[in-house]
Parts: structure tokens; sequence; C-alpha cells
């Protein structure tokens, strides 16, 4: 049986997998029930206040529960997580913002991060009032959005019919014509969903509201006809000397060429053009898509168009401003940035080699790479991270460490990219974190558990990432399990027994390297994946250990992993 929507449910072949489901067809239902292979463990499945359906299970050995599944992964997947009129964006905090022309019903509740009251319209619709015509509503045109839930299909041959049909009910609180098919929403407006303009899913919905809550320039079809003349010159008049002082400003504080280490705020339309209008993409991850470009000097740039960011023009001025004041070798310089309305673009460095995933898992190379090159790559990261952790005025986490996001130069010296577009954290690190960004494989127990994010979930995904540099291969592939088990418990498991650690080297090398070394790795590898984040070194530490000024002691089972090894290998082995 296989479920080909849900991924936990597909023919189960990865190994973290430890459950087999059945279908049962019946006449007045279909339903599934799922069991356990190993009918021992004891697993409860529950509900808590975000909305995700959780499944705990209890690790006799350890005493302790431990989520190992949840649903929906995304918060903005939760049916309705925002209520009414109110839509979900997960690249940004807080999660769910009201539409335009309305308020939160309850703004005590909001503060307190209760959405699912949602949202209330600011004014009254013209329905709404005695005369209850309509004729004065009018409607506002939202884009990068999906639709909501529960429309109605109408009969219409046109987009002003589609738009008459709604008019003229009462109930109708929105309409989008597509694809010659007109849908309109009865009463409140649910699951709304905030997409990136980069997702090809987006729809283009028209939301009814009272004239007074709609701006003039989002309605130009009633803009009053009266003074135009006057007005159209006063503004093509203002435009001008704005446009007159903005470009002497910017030959003044700018100049042509940017200082070296400044950052540049480059126009759209030069980036469109280095880019040849974003033709060639590079590569797309969690924060957006990125592009190759190149300047007029001959400069080759990496151009990233970032997904559902909604700072104001300032606060995302001073976000990037302090990106710009990050300079390490071991990290991708940002060497400028765009802002034109929702359009916000972050421009770095190219850096010639790609990521590493391409070279540690896809073979681009004609030879894997040497186990001096991997170390020296391990060695790199770990310091960026260091300096990210110890040396920036506000400490940065990353959040997403991964080989996707390690870059390598011409002599593939690694650079970390995509640093600092997570949340900045002051030291007291009080301040959780509510997105979870990054591949799973390499989260930290914490994203899960709910408590506060600190620098040893960074400490944790590089562990992770040390593990898969060792071995070249991914964590969670099936074909990389020893025999039969989950390659990070067995990788755990000979650290922690003092067993030759040469077992755990990448094939491909052929026991060609540094036995020293790929034991000191191996043992930062297992306690930095410690589940209690006070027992993971800091990167700073990691860097004096990889350095050889100190020498590593043995670590422990991580207790996750060994109540999982020892309720049984069934946990992570496919099914026969």
């Amino acid at each position: 049986m296989s479920f080909s929507l849900v991924p936990e449910m597909r023919i189960l072949t990865m190994p973290s997998l430890a459950y087999n489901f059945s279908h049962v067809s019946e006449e007045n239902e279909s339903y599934f029930i799922y069991y356990y292979y190993n009918s021992s463990i004891i697993t409860k499945y529950f509900m808590d206040s975000s909305g995700q359906m959780k499944q705990m299970s209890w690790l006799e050995n350890i005493e302790q529960w431990t989520v190992f599944y949840f649903q929906p992964k995304r918060q903005c997947g939760v049916y309705a997580f925002c209520g009414a009129f109110a839509s979900c964006n997960e690249n940004f905090l807080p999660f769910c913002n009201c539409l335009n022309g309305f308020q939160p019903t309850s703004l005590q509740n909001w503060n307190q991060e209760v959405y699912s009251g949602g949202c209330a319209r600011t004014t009254k619709l013209q329905c709404d009032n005695a005369s209850g015509t309509g004729k004065g509503d009018r409607f506002l045109e939202s884009r990068y959005t999906n639709f909501p839930s529960h429309p109605q299909n109408t009969m219409s041959v046109s987009s002003m019919e589609c738009k008459s049909t709604c008019i003229q009910n009462c109930s109708c609180t929105a309409y989008a014509f597509e694809n010659n098919q007109c849908s309109i929403w009865i009463g409140a407006l649910l699951n709304l969903q905030q997409l990136g303009q980069d997702d090809t899913t987006w729809k283009l919905l028209y939301i009814k509201l009272a004239v007074s809550d709609i701006d003039s320039e989002s309605s130009p079809g009633d803009k009053r006809v009266i003074f135009v003349p006057i007005a159209v010159s006063i503004g093509l008049l203002l435009l001008g000397l704005m446009m007159f002082i903005i470009m002497k400003w910017r030959r003044i504080v700018i100049g042509p060429k940017p200082a070296k280490g400044s950052l540049v705020a480059f126009e759209y339309r030069d980036l469109e053009k280095a880019t040849k209008n974003f033709s060639e993409k590079l590569g797309k991850g969690g924060f957006g898509s990125v592009y190759k470009g190149t300047l007029p000097d001959g400069s080759i740039i990496a151009v990233k168009k970032l997904e559902s960011i909604n700072q104001g023009e300032k606060q995302f001025r001073a976000e990037v401003g302090t990106i710009g004041w990050i300079n390490h070798v071991n990290l991708v310089r940002l060497c400028g940035f765009c802002s034109k309305g929702s359009s916000k673009l972050l421009v770095y460095d190219f850096v010639t080699k790609g990521s590493l995933d391409r070279h540690l898992f896809h073979g681009i190379d004609s030879e894997p790479l040497d186990w001096k090159t991997r170390y020296q790559i391990a060695l790199g990261v770990a310091r960026g991270l260091a300096y990210l952790h110890e040396n920036c005025v506000d400490s940065i986490i990353h959040c997403d460490i991964k080989p996707e996001n390690v870059l390598l130069d011409v002599d593939k010296c690694p650079k970390l990219s995509d640093f600092g577009l997570a949340k900045l954290l002051g030291r007291e690190f009080s301040r959780v974190l509510t997105t979870m960004r990054g591949t799973v494989g390499y989260l930290a127990p914490e994203w899960v558990s709910g408590v506060a994010i600190t620098p040893r979930a960074d400490v944790y995904s590089f562990g992770m990432m040390l593990l898969e540099l060792v071995s070249g291969m991914r964590n969670f592939d099936p074909t990389n399990d020893r025999e039969g088990t989950f390659f990070p418990v067995w990788a755990a498991r000979q650290v922690s027994e003092g067993v030759n650690v040469l077992n755990l080297l990448d094939d491909r090398l052929n026991g060609n390297a540094d036995l020293e070394e790929v034991c000191r790795i191996c043992k930062v590898a297992c306690w930095c994946i410690q589940d209690n984040e006070k027992q993971r070194p800091s990167m700073g530490h990691v860097v004096q250990i990889l350095e050889g000024f100190f020498n590593v002691s043995l670590p422990p089972m991580p207790r996750f992993l060994q109540g999982i090894s020892d309720e049984g290998s069934t946990y992570f082995s496919s099914p026969t």
C-alpha cells in the first residue's frame, strides 16, 4: 500500500521509519491503521497548542518520551492556523498577519501568539449598511498567495462578469478568475498562505473591501478625475525633484564604484541586466533562488532573490547592514543588496566550485575529495561558525548547516553561505526561534522539543555534517546503512566503543587517510551530536581540537541514539 501525497506513508524504504500501514476500505468509510514492527514500543499521539499532531515514543532505558514524528511539518500547514481574513507566512515573524483592511479580533490574543480568532474588517461593507446595495464596495488585488479554502465555482465568461457576481452577493468576500473559471468565496476567508515571488503556484485574488479601506493607488479604475491635470503635474514635478536628489546622493555617497568592503545599493534593473533577466539559476534554497551574474567591470556575482521577505525598507537595510560588516575567509562575502518594493535581493561574491554536496555526494569531479581536503573543509567551516557565534557583536545562529550551504572556491577553501538570514539573537538568547529552517536530518533535538535555540543547535548540525564528510554519503541514505543500522547510530557506537574508525571512512578513499585525523574528527562529530546541548562543545573549542591543540576523549553514545539502539535495530532498518 502506498500513499503518494504523504511521504511518511509511502512504501517504507527509509531506514528511519519503524512502523507499517494497512488500509481498510469499507462501504461507509476508508481508513488506515499503523503498527510498529517492535511491539514492545510504547507510543502516543496528541495535538498541542500549535495545532500540530505529534507522536512520541517512550524510551525505557532513559525513561523519557521522545518526539519522533509531527505533522504538518510546516506551521502554516495547520488548517486555518491564523483564523479568518489572515495570511500565514513562515518566513516572517509573527507567522500571521491580517489582510489589508482587517485587524485582529483580539489584540491581546495576538500578542500572546494565539491567532485562531483571526481578523475582522476595519470598516463595514456597504452591503452591511442599511442601503445594502454593495455598489460602494471595491476589490483589492492580492498577489503571491494561494486560494482560500472552500471556493464556489460559478458560471462567468469574463473577469468583469465574475467581479459583478461577487458584488451582487453581499455574502461574497472575494473572487478570482483563472483559466476561464470564476471562483467566489462566501463568508470568512480561511487558510490563506503567503507565497514567494518565485513560487509559480501563486494566485491572484480580489478581496472585497469598503472604499475607505482601499488606497487610491490600489484602485485605479475608481480614481476621481477632478483636478487630475493639476495633480499629475504636481506629481511629475515632485518625482523629478526626488529623482534628482536621489541620483545626486548616490553619486556623492555611493559613487560609481564602491570602496572595498562597503555595500552597494544596486538598482533592480542593473541586477536584471547583470543576470540576463535572472536566466542562469545556480540553485534554490529555503530563503530563495540564486542566479549568476556579471557586472560591467567583469566581476562575477551571485544574486539571491529572497522570498516572502516582508520587512520594511528601514528594517531590511538595518539587517543587511549588520550582515555586511561580517568578514571572514570562511564566510561568503556580501557585496551589495537591492530593495525595490516587495523585491529584496542580496548580492554575493561568486564562489567558483559550487556547493560541497555536489563534490561529496554527486561526484562532479573525476576523483572524490581526498582526505586532506575534507579535513581542511571541516576545519574551515568550524572556523567560520566560531566567528559567527563568538566574534560578532550579536551572536549569529546559522540554523541551516548542511553541505548545500558550504561553498568551495577555486582552491576548495570552504565558505559558509546563508549566514545572517536566520534571526539575529542577543547573547542572552532569550528569544526562541519558532521557524524550522534547514533539513530535518541535520536539526538538533531542541528544534522538535520547542526549547530555546542556541548556537549549540548549529554544533549538532555541524556534527551530522562531519559524519557525511567522513563517509562520503548522506546520513539518511538507505544505502548508507551499516549492518542494517542507521549510519549515525552505527558510527556513534563504533566511536564510543573505540573500534577502528577507518570502518567509517568513504570506501572511495581506499583507506588513504590520516588515522589520527579520522579518529579526531569522528570523536568531535559524536560529541557534537549529544542530545544535551550542554554536553556539546562550542565551535571555538571544536576549532582548537581540530587544530590539534587539545586531545578529545571518547564520547558517550548519545542518549537518544542509545535509546533507539537498545530498542532494536528495526527502528532504523528497512522492513523486509
